[in-house]
Parts: structure tokens; C-alpha cells; sequence
């Protein structure tokens, strides 16, 4: 007998409108705090990087050069991702602006991202950092470094990116786990039809 099958949760990706809404909240931008949350969340939702790559980063480990930066994912697999505009203008602004402050607190740590007393930041301070930028935004939706993820790749298939090149920027192993963003924008497509279509209108 064939047990039967367990439908597959459909990762939470937020609206592009939420996204904006969230970056713009950040804190501060003025404080090297303000700048690095800014970065940092820039950075999540630019690059589809998980919370614990982006928070082991080195300085070394970007590129604003050549707009790239290198993350080591699961299985210590290491892949390079292009970094964005908007990304890299946050990063440049906090590396020159921003750390150089947290990091005379601290012992000369070589991560990007330092908390206040110039330690590297931990998964459950950018957790907060997100959180706070979240609350500021006012969006009601439950909001994690995940949904970053999920929202930077849904987001990429919406709008015509192969499944394939999202597998490669995600770091899975196999495209059966990027597939799942190819069942979410099936709600982008019943909404298109049923706003286009003359025998969809009620």
C-alpha cells in the first residue's frame, strides 16, 4: 500500500511593496548600528544568503569591486554571489562609515557584521535586527531571516529567472528543493488570470 503523501509547505515570501517598506525601516542610519542593520538586511534579501552565512562573514569575503561576495554554506560549500546595487551601496557605506566605530570596541574581529561591543554578531541578534526593522515597517505578516530567502527567490522566478540559476544562488545540492518556489507563484498566476481573463470576472 502507498501511504499517503504529504503536501509540501509552501515557504512565506513577502510582497516586493513589504520588502521596501522593511529595508526603509531600519534603524538610525546615521549610527553605525543603523548602517549595519541596514547592510545586513540588504545583504539577505540581495543575495538569497542564509542568516548564519551572512553573519560568518570576513571583510575578505566581499567584493565591492567586482559587486560579489563569497559565503560558505551547508557541507562547507562555497559559492560566490553577485551583490546588487542597492547591496553594495549599504555595505560600502557601513564598512566605511559604520564598523570602523563598533570595531575599536572590540578585538579586531575580522567579521563584517560586530554588535555594539565590537564582537561578531550572532544569528539571534540579526534575528532581532529584523524583527525591529519589521515592527518599525508595521508588517502584521510573521517576518524571519528565512522569509528574506524565500522572498529573494520567489521573487527571482516571478519574474522569469531559471529555476537552475536560483538553485545555484540558494546552495541546494538538488533543484527538487528550489522546485517549491515554482508551486508558489501559481497564486501570481491565478490572480492574473482571474483579473484578465473576460469568463474569470464574477
Amino acid at each position: 500500500m502507498q501511504p499517503p503523501s504529504i503536501g509540501r509547505r509552501l515557504p512565506k515570501a513577502l510582497r516586493y511593496a513589504d520588502i521596501e517598506r522593511l529595508l526603509a525601516a531600519c534603524s538610525d542610519l546615521e549610527s553605525p548600528a543603523g548602517l549595519r542593520d541596514r547592510a545586513l538586511l540588504e545583504l539577505l534579501y540581495g543575495t538569497g544568503a542564509r542568516v548564519s552565512e551572512a553573519v560568518s562573514l570576513d571583510v575578505d569575503d566581499i567584493d565591492l569591486q567586482g559587486l560579489t561576495v563569497t559565503v560558505v554554506g551547508k557541507g562547507d560549500r562555497q559559492r560566490r554571489l553577485p551583490l546588487g546595487g542597492y547591496a553594495a551601496k549599504a555595505m560600502d557605506e557601513y564598512l566605511v562609515r559604520g564598523r570602523p566605530t563598533l570595531a575599536s570596541s572590540g578585538r579586531g574581529s575580522p567579521r563584517i557584521f560586530l554588535n555594539l561591543r565590537g564582537a561578531p554578531l550572532s544569528r539571534q541578534s540579526a534575528w532581532g535586527v529584523l524583527q525591529a526593522a519589521a515592527e518599525r515597517a508595521g508588517i502584521d505578516a510573521a517576518v524571519s531571516p528565512h522569509s528574506l530567502r524565500h522572498s529573494f527567490a520567489t521573487h527571482l522566478i516571478e519574474r522569469g529567472a531559471d529555476v537552475r540559476v536560483v538553485q545555484e544562488l540558494l546552495g541546494h545540492a538538488s533543484v527538487t528543493t528550489t522546485q517549491i518556489y515554482t508551486l508558489v507563484t501559481q497564486e501570481t498566476l491565478k490572480e492574473v488570470y482571474a483579473a484578465s481573463h473576460p469568463r474569470a470576472l464574477k
